[in-house]
């Protein structure tokens, strides 16, 4: 078993106030850990991989598929993507969006990281 702690994992800045740390993973997914601080946004992108996740704290606004369709997530809230959507999220709160993203298959070195 593979234990990593948000705490102890190295954290990236990917955009202006976007911090991401990469925790565990496998041969089949991986679990990121991000942050989005208050104005904050991820610009829209795509990547190959499907990406599940779960809002902890704050609410993010998503801007999804080629039209940008709105979608709000708050605490408690889950959301999946797939594949080759484009996305990208902006936090227009006034709280800091805490969550925690999977990725299958795993996003082994993410443009971030470098």
């Amino acid at each position: 078993m593979d234990r990593v702690s948000v705490d102890d994992a190295p954290s990236a800045e990917a955009a202006d106030d976007v911090f991401l740390s990469l925790l565990a993973g496998g041969e089949e997914m991986n679990v990121q850990h991000f942050r989005i601080e208050p104005g904050a946004a991820v610009p829209v992108h795509d990547h190959p991989h499907e990406q599940v996740g779960y809002i902890v704290a704050g609410e993010l606004t998503f801007l999804v598929g080629d039209d940008r369709e709105e979608l709000v997530v708050g605490p408690g809230d889950s959301y999946s993507l797939a594949g080759g959507e484009p996305h990208g999220a902006e936090n227009r709160g006034d709280e800091t969006v805490v969550g925690i993203d999977v990725f299958s298959p795993p996003r082994a070195n993410p443009p971030w990281l470098d």
